[in-house]
């Protein structure tokens, strides 16, 4: 009930704010504006990946919104981050027995319905301390929800307030995925052909650290969807690949023969102490990639830097697109000017 209430409170205050935001939306649509993604919905605002948080993150004006996915135990595809439940639910409380051997409660494990049964909440550590502290501290009941619920909610509220918000689904650990015996690839085409999503002309990119999943995607499944192709720390682990040889003009070159753009780490592009600007925007551009760069987060960058001055050293670092989570701020921003 308590869910119900919170979706049904942001579905009603959605036709108020989206006045006040549609100006915002519109004034973005020129050449030099940043293209703004929701990351994991509004993060920044309600926990990640909630239909809650879409909600939300569509009223603040957003031009895609992001969906992690991982599968589940019946080859459904969820909305999540991680792999793995105990850090944005109370999978310990609801299934005490249900972890690996490292202690883990893997998704892959459960089925859809046993997932629902479980109760979202903000982001928590290995210490069970919130990641970020002064982010949303409430006792609302959120659920975890299919990448199909998220693409169908925003295309009702794209149909009732006459929008195009995109959707920007990640293919999470691909190759994991496929050594536990799920091609978590090909669910993805199945549900973008499922909604008619599965073409050059949908308002969609597909993101993934791995590029053979992305190459999949465009030689074996012939799909004309647009790639972007995530970039990461070596040390990571994200993937195994050679990050940093990505990031060369040769890379790069390489990256453009499947894929429609990338998606660097900020500080692959700009140091925000000292505004300067790396060379991989210019190297991107001359190999014909989109920039979309990850994650301008207001309340973590706030204690250094003045967000309003930092998304104004991001905006002449030339990336076409921007991972935030906290839409509002820019998308007020782009208005006025």
């Amino acid at each position: 009930m308590r869910s119900n209430a919170v979706f049904s409170i942001l579905l009603t205050l959605i036709i108020l704010w989206l006045s006040i935001f549609t100006s915002a939306s519109a004034a973005t649509n020129t050449n030099d504006a940043i293209t703004i993604i929701a990351h994991r919905g509004a993060s920044g605002f309600l926990p990640e990946h909630t239909k809650e948080g879409v909600v939300l993150s569509f009223m603040q004006g957003a031009h895609f919104i992001e969906q992690d996915l991982v599968a589940t135990k019946d080859k459904q595809l969820v909305v999540l981050h991680d792999i793995y439940l105990e850090n944005v639910t109370d999978v310990e409380t609801v299934f005490p027995e249900r972890s690996r051997e490292d202690g883990r409660y893997y998704a892959i494990d459960f089925t859809l319905e046993e997932l629902r049964s479980l109760r979202v909440h903000e982001r928590e550590n290995a210490e069970k301390q919130l990641v970020f502290p002064e982010r949303y501290q409430g006792n609302a009941r959120f659920s975890i929800a299919t990448l199909s619920e998220h693409i169908e909610l925003i295309q009702q509220l794209n149909q009732a307030f006459g929008k195009q918000v995109g959707w920007y689904p990640e293919l999470k650990s691909p190759q994991w995925h496929a050594d536990q015996g799920i091609d978590i690839t090909a669910l993805l085409v199945e549900q973008l052909e499922h909604h008619g999503l599965n073409h050059e002309g949908a308002n969609l990119y597909v993101q993934s650290f791995d590029p053979a999943a992305l190459k999949r995607l465009r030689f074996e499944f012939k799909s004309k969807v647009k790639l972007i192709q995530l970039i990461a720390q070596n040390e990571w682990s994200t993937a195994n690949v050679d990050y940093d040889k990505m990031r060369t003009p040769e890379g790069l070159s390489l990256v453009s023969s499947y894929a429609n753009g990338i998606g660097p780490w900020l500080p692959h592009v700009v140091d925000l102490s000292t505004s300067e600007v790396t060379q991989l925007v210019r190297d991107a551009k001359a190999a014909g990639l989109k920039v979309h760069g990850y994650t301008f987060r207001s309340d973590v960058i706030e204690q250094t830097t003045a967000p309003h001055e930092a998304f104004e050293i991001i905006k002449q670092s030339g990336m076409h697109g921007l991972f935030t989570d906290q839409v509002l701020p820019f998308m007020f921003d782009q208005a006025s000017h």
